[in-house]
């Protein structure tokens, strides 16, 4: 098989550092170029073609699921992540793998292993793909989350609100919320009816409104399940008004 060309893109010096130490003891990948933040490995990507990418979740200036959707270049994608909540993302990415920090040098060769072997059988369209797809197409209707051990799908209907969280967003549900690895921006794109965004950081579904109140001239307040309240802004005020007409 020939040498896989490699790129890490990691904002921590100790990580890219492990995982330099790590591809030199796999003899048939080669280290093409590391990046510490999202904007850079875009360009190192796009630019070098690299036959796999080790990414982390959570990097400056743009995330792991920004770097993929932005990037022209499709290669196969390792994700690596120092919080367990970010090895499943919102939209069934299907990555060969999802390293957590700290992991093991046999952790990391059996990743290879995998890596090796979709190599060989080169099944199914890569990551980066997918991610394209997940946001090319209709309306979103659930999105996989963790629940201890297990990986659940949460479906769209039993959404209460969807919260920024700086690039994230949480999912709130009754009894529960989830944190997503996608930007409010980019999940109301896949979002229909009942879904309102009513504020910058807040998109609510409108089957779960008790009620709609006044909270001052020029805006409401929504009121929802387990006594949330939500104030709109003023745009969310008029998209709320002219549904109410």
């Amino acid at each position: 098989m020939k040498r896989v060309r490699a790129v890490v893109t990691e904002d921590e010096a100790l990580a890219r550092a492990s995982l330099r130490r790590l591809i030199r003891e796999t003899g048939w990948i080669e280290l093409v170029g590391e990046a510490a933040d999202g904007r850079t490995a875009v360009e190192m990507i796009n630019r070098d073609l690299p036959d796999l990418l080790f990414l982390d979740v959570v990097l400056p200036e743009l995330s792991g699921l920004e770097v993929l959707e932005r990037i022209h270049h499709r290669p196969l994608v390792v994700f690596t992540t120092a919080y367990e909540r970010y090895a499943v993302t919102a939209f069934e990415l299907e990555a060969l793998d999802y390293l957590v920090k700290p992991f093991s040098s046999r952790r990391f060769h059996e990743t290879m292993q995998r890596v090796r072997q979709r190599i060989v059988q080169t099944n199914g369209p890569p990551v980066a793909e997918r991610v394209h797809a997940a946001f090319a197409v209709g309306p979103l209707e659930r999105v996989f989350v963790r629940v201890g051990a297990r990986v659940v799908p949460l479906l769209m209907r039993d959404v209460i609100h969807f919260q920024a969280e700086g690039d994230y967003v949480r999912a709130v549900s009754r009894g529960s919320s989830h944190l997503l690895s996608v930007g409010l921006a980019e999940l109301e794109g896949r979002l229909e009816s009942p879904f309102v965004r009513i504020h910058r950081c807040h998109i609510v579904n409108l089957n779960f409104v008790e009620k709609i109140e006044r909270h001052d001239e020029r805006r409401f307040i929504v009121f929802l399940p387990e006594d949330t309240r939500l104030v709109a802004s003023r745009a969310g005020s008029v998209r709320l008004r002219e549904l109410m007409l």
